[in-house]
């Protein structure tokens, strides 16, 4: 898969889970994938994306 496909990929996903600001879930899931592809599949940047999504989420919901 190309870099530019893969960035394309995940400005995507950042926008549509900005759209869906109130969803903590939707922050988690969008978090985990960025973080997945930003480290290159590890395990930690999957979980820590999450944590991070999911706080965004939640903090863009109230």
């Amino acid at each position: 898969m190309s870099t530019r496909f893969r960035w394309t990929g995940i400005v995507t996903l950042v926008v549509l889970a900005s759209l869906a600001s109130g969803c903590t879930l939707g922050g988690a899931a969008a978090g985990g994938v960025i973080g997945n592809e930003a480290t290159n599949h590890s395990a930690a940047g999957t979980i820590g994306g999450a944590v991070v999504g999911g706080a965004v989420g939640y903090e863009l919901g109230k």
